[in-house]
């Protein structure tokens, strides 16, 4: 089941699968290691929920809830 990285709570994990859409931001979070196959594991979020904490790579990345919505994921 594919769903948005923004959906995730802390400590579930997924598999990146794809993106919603394909501009300057998907550009940025790619250059960031957020890439198809790579595994991001959500770590926490703020306590409004936004931003979320993830770490993909082996190191600790924040990104704003509209980015992880562009991030669509399938659950590890």
């Amino acid at each position: 089941m594919t769903q948005s990285l923004a959906s995730l709570v802390a400590g579930q994990s997924g598999i990146v699968c794809g993106f919603t859409q394909d501009d300057g931001t998907t550009q940025r979070l790619m250059q960031l290691g957020i890439i198809e196959g790579e595994t991001v594991d959500v770590v926490r979020r703020a306590p409004a929920g936004d931003p979320i904490e993830i770490r993909v790579l082996g190191y600790s990345l924040s990104l704003r809830g509209t980015e992880a919505e562009i991030v669509l994921v399938t659950r590890a």
